[in-house]
């Protein structure tokens, strides 16, 4: 195992199943895991001839979704939690998902994104335009399955008082990034070394640029409440 501390971001290179009972409990869970569709099998170059081809090379961890125990480990540790892809995992009904429209347009992928949450609030929904050259931001993509920046620092905005966030399935580190400028604390968890690298390469970055977004800190509650209107009429 790897440990890299990053600021107030810490991340571990490693197994989330062995890493998370050592962590202790943290107020919110914000996580993307597998969803188990066996995307790699197509190496993600491709869902159909509407799609622009983009190769990520070869991986296997979409081959299953995670076991239960480690769902059921995320909720158990954590007061609050944030799961996309949540209509692929067994999690109780709940009154709050978190849609995410792509705004796709024309092409053969999903035109939204679920993220389930045990949150007691009713159903929020962001569009954040993600369709090859015209989506929305500067996001620079490292992993195939990898969320937009802004999506994920609208997530935050849903969970103000969760001053630590973890990501069990951290990926190229985005949720991290979105911590960052939003002034929390992050712990990130992956297993693959070149995201793991690309986490912290990304995270130590979003630090150097921390001046450009103190503004964004939502520890202050009325930035977070203007920071969620902004999110929310985005289109």
């Amino acid at each position: 195992m790897r440990v890299e501390t990053i600021g107030n971001c810490t991340l571990y290179l490693g197994d989330c199943a062995e890493i998370m009972p050592t962590l202790g409990r943290v107020p919110a869970v914000v996580t993307d895991p597998p969803y188990g569709i066996d995307e790699n099998s197509k190496k993600v170059a491709s869902r159909g001839k509407l799609a622009a081809p983009k190769d990520y090379g070869d991986f296997d961890w979409d081959k299953a979704p995670p076991a239960q125990e480690i769902i059921d480990m995320m909720r158990a540790v954590s007061d609050s939690q944030i799961i996309f892809g949540g209509n692929y995992f067994h999690l109780p009904p709940t009154s709050c998902w978190l849609v995410w429209d792509k705004q796709n347009g024309n092409n053969d992928f999903a035109d939204c994104e679920l993220a389930w949450t045990n949150l007691k609030k009713a159903v929020r929904r962001i569009y954040w335009r993600w369709n090859g050259m015209i989506r929305k931001g500067d996001d620079v993509r490292e992993h195939p399955t990898q969320k937009p920046e802004g999506v994920m620092s609208w997530c935050l905005t849903h969970i103000p008082g969760a001053h630590t966030v973890l990501d069990p399935f951290c990926g190229s580190g985005t949720t991290g990034v979105a911590c960052v400028k939003a002034g929390r604390s992050f712990i990130g968890i992956e297993r693959e070394p070149s995201y793991f690298d690309a986490a912290c390469r990304r995270i130590e970055k979003a630090y150097q640029q921390g001046d450009m977004f103190l503004a964004a800190n939502d520890n202050a509650p009325a930035s977070a409440q203007a920071g969620a209107d902004l999110f929310a009429g985005a289109a």
